[in-house]
């Protein structure tokens, strides 16, 4: 159907310069909208459901104010963080004071060009798919420390490095987890990692969930997750903005839009650590089991499902545990997971020499 559209719109005129030159830039920012639009929307309202959330765990109702049980109330925040007065600093550096949202929050969207909502539906299907978004995403820590220290505040540069600090450490345990998973699917490409779960002993059977790799790989599993919760600064690893420490981090000098662009910026990460959590580990698109009352819903909604799932996880760890010291923050990064996911990478290895190989 996509195919279809893009080839109706070459249709549309004769004229060479709209084939070979306007039509197929106007086909991309079309694409470009089709995600982002829809993924704002739902970083906007998943401040809402974090929320309503946090209230039924902590027995309250959470916003039911602003139209029917509070659904306008992302949109109240919205109207609310436009008119505020936007205050920079005398002292700080105005071109790098604006420039350290956008450096946050561009990475964030930028990489969802190469995710997979489907078989066919990505944007770029790109071979390398799961390196060029580790490669974006490593951008994000830059708009953090020029935040900090174009601000020129003592608070909000010791926010930047603790930041940096921290995203960059556990980083290496991602990236270790996504080695394992490369390593076991054979490619890079997310689609193709994705396939490769529909295939196994169990898939066979029929109980598709356990051939995906968040069984056999577990461990890996379980330390990607924490280690998404550390790096986008999520509650309990959320001692850079921590407000008894060092009043809101990074972010202390900025008001308006500039605050609120910081805070998309954590939510759309959330999206994607847990995107990828449902791609890597979870089936992706695929059903739990093969039958015909789980195979007649489309792959686009299982995926949501997952992500929608994963993300919870994210506010109901908020809701549940202590925020952890800096200390232990950055011991649990470089002397437990980084040792872990390198000693699981020995072991996949190992077992996919033996003839016990579930990943032929």
């Amino acid at each position: 159907m996509i195919d279809a559209m893009y080839n109706g719109g070459l249709g549309l005129i004769a004229a060479s310069w709209w084939t070979t030159a306007a039509w197929p830039v106007l086909w991309i920012l079309i694409k470009i909208v089709a995600v982002l639009a829809p993924l704002m929307g739902a970083v906007a309202y998943l401040t809402l459901w974090e929320r309503k959330l946090l209230g039924w765990i902590q027995v309250r109702h959470g916003p039911n104010r602003v139209g029917p049980f509070g659904l306008l109330q992302p949109i109240a925040d919205a109207v609310k963080l436009l008119t505020k007065e936007i205050i920079s600093p005398s002292a700080a550096s105005n071109g790098l004071f604006r420039l350290g949202p956008i450096m946050a929050i561009m990475p964030a969207l930028a990489a969802w060009v190469a995710i997979p909502f489907g078989p066919e539906t990505v944007l770029a299907n790109l071979n390398a798919g799961l390196l060029v978004v580790l490669a974006i995403t490593s951008i994000e820590v830059y708009g953090v420390i020029i935040a900090g220290w174009a601000s020129n505040s003592k608070y909000a540069f010791l926010g930047a490095l603790r930041a940096s600090a921290q995203m960059v450490s556990y980083e290496i345990a991602i990236g270790f987890c996504f080695l394992v998973v490369v390593m076991v699917s054979g490619s890079l490409n997310l689609a193709d990692i994705v396939a490769s779960q529909s295939r196994g002993m169990a898939a066979n059977m029929g109980l598709n969930f356990l051939s995906w790799n968040w069984l056999p790989l577990l461990p890996i599993f379980i330390v990607y997750l924490i280690s998404g919760v550390a790096e986008t600064n999520r509650h309990p690893f959320d001692v850079v903005e921590g407000e008894a420490e060092i009043v809101a981090g990074h972010m202390v000098e900025y008001s308006g839009m500039g605050f609120a662009i910081f805070f998309l910026a954590e939510y759309a990460s959330m999206w994607l650590v847990s995107i990828l959590a449902a791609l890597l580990f979870l089936g992706g698109w695929l059903s739990p089991i093969d039958s015909a009352l789980f195979n007649w819903i489309p792959g686009w909604i299982w995926l949501g499902l997952k992500t929608c799932l994963v993300v919870s996880m994210f506010i109901w760890i908020r809701g549940t545990f202590p925020r952890f010291r800096y200390d232990q923050i950055m011991r649990l990064g470089w002397k437990i997971f980084i040792p872990v996911t390198l000693v699981c990478l020995l072991l996949v290895g190992g077992w996919m020499q033996t003839p016990w190989n579930i990943w032929n």
